[in-house]
């Protein structure tokens, strides 16, 4: 899975109409504008730090954040006086992309090669495309599977990273890269300050389950078939990410639904407003809007099975949008 999704996104900007998936940031610019506002309030609350890191990982063609600074610069300036911009990518096409809305960004291969100092994260459907390990269930111990000659294959894994429990059959999956990113975070937030934000779909709970799959065209399809000219992802273990960031000192809040956080952002209200002004456009361009915030938050669509997870500093209050209901 790594390799292949290596190979995919560095050789295709696979978003949008003509893209394999359209994510949330191409959907309604209200998306950006929401979490932009919610880093501004976060930075707030941080105590106004500056300078201070507001980086993106994952930033596609960099909607998400390009809506995201006209948001601040238009209600909190003192914050994008106060940003410094960085991004994490590794493809040479989307960072051509990243440029052209994004000048005076700094790019970095990893998380980790980020500069030190106070710092806000965006991460919107990252974590989803880091490879996982699959484990298998056989005669009471675990096997995993791997791929050879287009096939899956399973092997004896006396060293899986898993309770020596389950039942037979059972698959239990492991994000190996994106719990090293919770702990390195985890780590680094609780000692220089800052806070988090994830948003990506899976369960709450921990739990069994094969979640493998592949999107080509906005369809399902084989993951074994083309490698590198499918998306590959999985499902992300929010509880997982959870008790990792905690043990490594960050405070933790959330999972909570997508659609909950979004709501109590305004998702809907700023949606309604760009539909007004958009109202006399022909081809109902205004309507979109009203249309894409339901899609976001409606729990039949994206509202549910997303989730927001948010990791920070142990002092910082809580953050906006998960206050107790």
């Amino acid at each position: 899975m790594a390799r292949a999704n290596a190979a995919y996104y560095a050789g295709r900007d696979p978003f949008g109409a003509a893209g394999d998936f359209t994510t949330a940031p191409e959907i309604t610019q209200a998306f950006g504008e929401c979490l932009g506002l919610w880093a501004a309030v976060t930075w707030q609350v941080m105590g106004r730090p500056d300078p201070v890191i507001l980086a993106e990982a994952g930033p596609g063609r960099g909607t998400l954040m390009a809506d995201a600074l006209r948001a601040i610069r238009g209600m909190v300036p003192d914050f994008s006086h106060a940003l410094r911009l960085h991004l994490i990518e590794t493809s040479p096409l989307l960072r051509a992309a990243q440029r052209g809305r994004l000048p005076g960004a700094t790019w970095h291969d990893s998380l980790a090669a980020l500069p030190p100092g106070p710092m806000i994260l965006l991460a919107n459907e990252f974590l989803d495309a880091l490879p996982i390990r699959q484990f298998v269930r056989r005669g009471g111990r675990w096997a995993e599977r791997f791929v050879a000659e287009g096939a899956f294959v399973e092997r004896p894994a006396p060293d899986a990273p898993l309770p020596d429990s389950g039942e037979e059959g059972e698959v239990r999956e492991v994000n190996e890269p994106a719990l090293g990113i919770a702990g390195a975070l985890g780590t680094r937030l609780a000692a220089q300050g800052g806070a988090a934000l994830f948003l990506d779909y899976g369960p709450g709970e921990s739990g069994p389950g094969d979640s493998l799959q592949a999107i080509r065209a906005r369809e399902a399809a084989d993951p074994l078939a083309d490698p590198g000219g499918a998306d590959l992802t999985a499902h992300v273990d929010f509880a997982a990410l959870a008790r990792t960031a905690r043990a490594s000192g960050a405070a933790v809040h959330g999972p909570l639904p997508q659609g909950v956080f979004l709501s109590r952002l305004g998702l809907h209200s700023r949606a309604a407003a760009l539909a007004a002004s958009e109202a006399s456009i022909p081809g109902g361009r205004g309507a979109r809007h009203i249309e894409a915030a339901t899609r976001l938050t409606a729990p039949e669509a994206m509202g549910r099975l997303f989730k927001a997870l948010v990791l920070c500093h142990p002092d910082l209050p809580t953050p906006p949008g998960f206050e107790a209901a």
